[in-house]
């Protein structure tokens, strides 16, 4: 079997986001389906590829490299000589996402053809994942938070992880440019969140790196400590790994990172080495499904935790394949009051991660990634011209 053809299709989709506390008017952007097509008629698809899980599609200017240089690396040779193109991509310096998106839709091309998942096909760990409920930053009010904690809980999550204050001054209601944190308000958020849920929910929190000195972290880290928090997600900038190393060793609560560092699992096993993460992050954009098969390998041999970023179908097969001691949660959301994410989006017939009233996420039993695909949606919605 040989690979003929690679084609990226763009389409519009409707959207409507929460931003700052409230959700705004629908707008819409564009997806991509990227398609890998054989001389024996097996093809292989992956959904998105820019931004958070797998929402949104790849620009223009990826698009145009995934169809000019990476199409040409790749016609003519087998479709399952991933780990081949992964180290030929890798070398050559493509961009993270566009050795991903690749890397994701071969393995969904070798699944479809077994007629099995993916995660099978990696060799299945586990049909259902633990789930836990990740927010929108700048989500509201202190009160806000705690109400939205307490209605997570009600719905079955046994997980909450709170991205707080950040390019937003709670005091004002203005944007800033993230300069000064805002950690008395993000404690508060944390104290309300505890106080409201009690005891038996699980906390985590990820100030996505604003807080931009050592100072900043470890107060905050102290406060989370006291609260039981599980972890301290990303709280500094992560090109500053000497600071990473003195918060490990100052704090108790585990540190999780890099959460979006480059390098796939090359950066990720460095930190473990030098000892400034306790727990370990990455996501199938950093590497692709082979990359975070990697990471979760370095990982189970050191004894750390991988615990994969971001929601999305992928994700959720890189899970599926692995064990709970090794890669524990699914990340669902982001969610914030008001946000359904419960409803496919217009070109899948159904979500990728429905939760039962456990917490926990299931596993589909469809083939490859997945998706169940709307043909007929992409193709009356496809955007002529989009890479020119």
């Amino acid at each position: 079997m040989k690979i003929v053809d690679l084609q990226v299709i763009p389409f519009r989709v409707p959207r409507q986001r929460f931003h700052r506390g409230d959700m705004l008017p629908e707008d819409t952007v564009v997806q991509t389906l990227t398609k890998v097509i054989t001389d024996e008629g097996a093809e292989g698809y992956y959904l998105g590829g820019h931004n958070h899980g797998d929402e949104e599609g790849m620009p223009p200017d990826r698009a145009a490299t995934v169809l000019g240089r990476i199409k040409n690396m790749i016609v003519g040779h087998d479709p399952f000589d991933r780990e081949k193109f992964w180290h030929w991509l890798w070398v050559a310096k493509v961009e993270e996402p566009i050795l991903s998106v690749l890397d994701m839709a071969l393995w969904d091309l070798q699944a479809r053809l077994f007629d099995v998942p993916i995660y099978k096909l990696l060799g299945g760990g586990r049909d259902k994942v633990k789930a836990y409920a990740s927010t929108y930053p700048n989500m509201g009010s202190v009160e806000d938070y705690a109400d939205h904690a307490a209605a997570c809980k009600a719905q079955g999550y046994t997980h909450y992880k709170i991205h707080p204050y950040y390019f937003w001054d709670p005091v004002t209601q203005q944007p800033d440019p993230g300069r000064p944190s805002h950690i008395k308000q993000d404690i508060e958020i944390c104290r309300a969140v505890r106080d409201r849920v009690g005891d038996d929910m699980v906390l985590s929190f990820d100030p996505w790196g604003t807080y931009c000195n050592y100072e900043e972290a470890v107060k905050v880290g102290r406060v989370l400590e006291e609260l039981d928090f599980y972890w301290y997600e990303h709280p500094m900038p992560e090109y500053r790994v000497a600071s990473y190393v003195k918060l490990c060793d100052a704090l108790d609560i585990p540190i999780l990172s890099p959460e979006v560092a480059a390098g796939s699992f090359y950066t990720r096993a460095d930190w473990i080495l030098r000892g400034a993460s306790d727990m370990s992050r990455i996501d199938v954009l950093r590497g692709g499904i082979t990359g975070c098969k990697k990471m979760a390998a370095v990982s189970e041999a050191y004894g750390v935790k991988c615990e994969i970023h971001m929601s999305g179908f992928a994700n959720l097969q890189i899970l599926g394949s692995t064990s709970e001691d090794t890669c524990e949660y699914y990340e669902r959301g982001l969610l914030a009051p008001g946000v359904d994410c419960n409803t496919p989006p217009p070109y899948l017939d159904a979500i990728g991660d429905p939760m039962d009233d456990e917490g926990y996420v299931h596993l589909s039993s469809e083939p490859g990634m997945g998706y169940k695909i709307n043909w007929d949606y992409i193709k009356d919605n496809q955007i002529e011209d989009y890479v020119r």
